[in-house]
């Protein structure tokens, strides 16, 4: 008869189940999301699907192009990313801020905020579209399941709901606070929190219900915000605090906070998940946040100087964009290095330039939000 025996000892074979037991439960759960919202596929990382060269079919055949809008000139400015020409200018309303591509990735828009309008632009023929009477839009988002779009009404101090598309009116949400400006979602899409630069508060929003949840205090003047891979925390630019505030969304509570540099307004995350970018204005520099360690790991400066805004990463991760606030240009910086590439002369105040098309499944606004 054979016998055969084990070579692991009780105590050894107790010591692997351990260790086996506590790997299967580092593995994050399956996230339950906000209904009619796309899986989250990796619950330690919702921008898994964002790597380099993720294109979806929308976009696959986009042209590769930047999308600049000039809030000085009442333009858009629109640059080839091979050849760092500006290719065409066109005419929008007054003071455009941003340009946002839609929930679907079909549709791209201008954000006139002082016209009360949306400039739409087709990302198939890069050609501007019709023009769309929309109150104060200084910045446009949309809900994780595509509902609604999300209409930051800065001065009016209003959230409005509305259908994509048809930008009809569903429900206007009053904000206890100044200067609503950015926002961002939980990993399960079920909750946002946006910034009010004006009073220095965040204020959180239950997006099915579209009702507020709570208000908090930070300092200073919040800007963009981003949140983790893991979704753990929210990190919150503040122009006027010099760094960013650390959040956590679930307890709606400031846990920490990290020096950045002067003027820190635009939050960007690296194609590979591992750092922040954020752009510090008021000095002309580029700080990296760690996402694992929630620290600095490196600062980038600008030579000569600059006033780096909002931007975005370019689809295969190498080059950070960003608009040159008030010196009326564009950067290009190399991911790897932090060298600059290229400066680029556009229209007066540049501000949340879209690189486009973006890896992703859809948009969850701004300049170009996809996971």
């Amino acid at each position: 008869m054979l016998v055969l025996f084990s070579c692991q000892s009780g105590g050894a074979q107790r010591e692997s189940a351990a260790r086996a037991e506590a790997a299967k439960q580092s593995v994050p759960a399956k996230i339950s999301t906000l209904a009619g919202m796309p899986p989250v596929i990796d619950a330690r990382n919702m921008y898994s699907e964002t790597g380099p060269g993720m294109l979806s079919e929308t976009v696959k055949n986009h042209p590769p192009r930047v999308y600049v809008p000039n809030g000085g000139s009442n333009s858009v400015s629109v640059i080839d990313p091979v050849t760092f020409q500006v290719i065409e200018t066109f005419r929008v309303g007054r003071e455009p801020q941003h340009v946002v591509p839609s929930w679907d990735l079909k549709t791209l828009y201008a954000t006139n905020d002082l016209n009360n309008t949306l400039t739409v632009i087709d990302p198939a023929t890069g050609k501007k579209g019709a023009t769309l009477s929309i109150d104060d839009p200084y910045n446009l988002y949309f809900t994780p399941d595509g509902k609604y779009a999300i209409v930051v009404a800065e001065r009016m101090r209003r959230l409005d709901f509305r259908e994509p598309g048809t930008m009809k009116l569903v429900k206007s949400l009053p904000v206890p606070c100044r200067g609503v400006d950015h926002i961002d979602f939980s990993i399960d899409g079920r909750y946002f929190i946006a910034t009010c630069e004006f009073s220095g508060e965040l204020v959180k929003v239950d997006t099915a219900k579209m009702e507020l949840m709570g208000k908090i205090v930070t300092r200073g003047m919040p800007q963009d915000i981003k949140v983790s891979p893991d979704g753990k925390v929210f990190y919150v630019a503040d122009m006027q605090a010099n760094g960013v505030h650390l959040v956590d969304g679930d307890e709606f509570k400031v846990i920490g906070f990290l020096a950045t540099g002067k003027g820190a307004h635009g939050l960007y995350m690296s194609r590979d998940f591992q750092h922040l970018y954020c752009a510090n204005r008021g000095e002309g520099t580029i700080s990296l946040i760690d996402v694992a360690t929630r620290s600095v790991a490196k600062k980038w400066t600008i030579p000569g100087g600059g006033s780096p805004d909002m931007g975005n990463v370019s689809a295969d991760g190498k080059q950070l964009w960003l608009a040159g606030r008030y010196h009326h240009e564009v950067y290009v910086i190399d991911t790897a290095t932090g060298v600059l590439i290229k400066r680029i002369k556009v229209g007066r105040n540049p501000h949340g330039l879209c690189v486009w098309p973006q890896p992703g499944r859809y948009s969850v606004g701004h300049t170009g939000i996809l996971r």
